[in-house]
């Protein structure tokens, strides 16, 4: 059943919340509020920031969020009542109390209320996407090939796999959540992405004019640390590499997403690694990390090995690891990292590749703050970008994370 493509039924949802402003992703804000602000931003970020409590925390009184937000109860039971009506929060019934009183009515987020379509356009031979709850949960998936489509091709695909899931929807659509490949602005314009061919391509707009609810589009791996912020219990500083047909990364750094001025931070799979040339890479260059550590680099590396010569085979897979600790080092050092988290085929990345990238990295850095740093492949699997994509909407309509 379709329920969101009419602007009526979006229209009874905040505008938009304090993360994606207009549909922007979040630039130098913390993800989850914690405290109050000045009165002119007040309204906004109390609303998420009990919307946050309740996603976090569960069930709570209105007392329990006063006292847990630093919010007045008359701030609260306003607050509580407009997110209500707005079809956000429900009241569950009252709490068994052992102290004598009127027990206390406890309140939660409706996590059935809405769902999120999320879309992951990073594989080289497929789109894929999937309806979510708020929990981040899959209730239904779907896919189209891509089959070399480019340019307006490509675009049309994705309209067609949003379009699938839009109709398969049984509850109002929160927005569209998109992970690109390439560079990507924050009005959700793909400035680069060229194995879809896409210069300049406003498929946020795109989106949005077509099915007339919220949407982001943000680079792929910048969607997965969202995801492992939020779902996969990543620290607040963090790095998550993502590796697949290329290689890119996505920051936090103090719980905020970094961008860069261009919007390409990140983008390291074209860094030179080493002195001592390497293969040419697709943009001219010779030695880009993406010619040692792309899947599909790494897999031609492998078939020339004897499938019995194990060790031969991890000399491969142990090289790879050790260029990109030596592309990782100097970002670990400046940025003073805690935890750095691998995304792809954990048959290729979990073994020789990642000990012997966490083994350079401290080798290169210094011990005495660096040697703690945890290295780890993330515990999300291939479903990473679409939980990221659904993360960018609970963000920028909820504000919570």
């Amino acid at each position: 059943m379709q329920r969101s493509s009419s602007r009526t039924e979006s229209s009874a949802l905040p505008a938009t919340g304090p993360g994606f402003a207009h549909g922007k992703a979040p630039q130098g804000r913390v993800l989850r509020p914690s405290a109050k602000v000045l009165p002119e931003h007040a309204r906004g970020h109390n609303r998420s920031l009990v919307l946050q409590t309740l996603y976090r925390e569960g069930s709570r009184s209105r007392a329990d969020i006063a006292r847990e937000t630093g919010l007045t109860r008359v701030t609260i039971s306003a607050l509580v009542a407009e997110l209500i009506a707005d079809g956000l929060v429900v009241e569950l019934g009252q709490r068994e109390e052992t102290r004598p009183g009127k027990p206390a009515t406890l309140l939660d987020l409706d996590r059935s209320a809405f769902v999120i379509v999320g879309l992951d356009l990073s594989e080289h031979s497929t789109f894929s996407g999937a309806l979510l709850d708020l929990d981040g949960a899959i209730s239904a998936r779907a896919e189209v090939a891509l089959a070399g489509s480019t340019g307006q091709d490509a675009v049309d695909k994705v309209i067609a796999l949003a379009a699938e899931l839009v109709d398969r929807a049984t509850a109002p659509i929160l927005g569209i959540g998109v992970g690109s490949p390439g560079v990507v602005d924050l009005g959700g314009v793909v400035l680069s992405a060229p194995n879809l061919g896409w210069n300049g391509m406003p498929l946020q707009s795109i989106l949005n004019d077509r099915f007339g609810v919220p949407v982001v589009v943000a680079n792929d791996a910048n969607a997965a640390v969202l995801a492992e912020h939020s779902f996969g219990g990543a620290d607040s500083d963090a790095m998550l590499i993502k590796i697949g047909h290329g290689v890119g990364a996505g920051l936090l750094l103090g719980g905020t997403p970094l961008f860069g001025s261009r919007f390409a931070a990140g983008e390291i799979g074209h860094v030179v690694v080493g002195t001592d040339g390497g293969e040419v890479c697709a943009c001219g260059k010779r030695g880009c990390l993406e010619t040692w550590l792309s899947i599909p680099n790494l897999i031609e590396r492998l078939d020339g090995v004897q499938p019995a010569d194990a060790r031969e085979r991890d000399a491969v897979l142990r090289e790879a690891g050790e260029r990109l600790g030596i592309a990782l080092a100097p970002v670990v050092g400046a940025l003073d990292l805690s935890e750095v988290i691998l995304s792809g085929p954990t048959e290729l990345l979990d073994g020789p590749l990642a000990a012997a990238t966490v083994e350079t990295l401290r080798a290169r850095t210094m011990a005495e703050f660096h040697g703690s740093l945890t290295l780890r492949m993330t515990t999300l699997g291939q479903d990473i970008v679409l939980r990221g994509a659904a993360v960018m909407v609970l963000s920028g309509q909820l504000g919570v994370s």
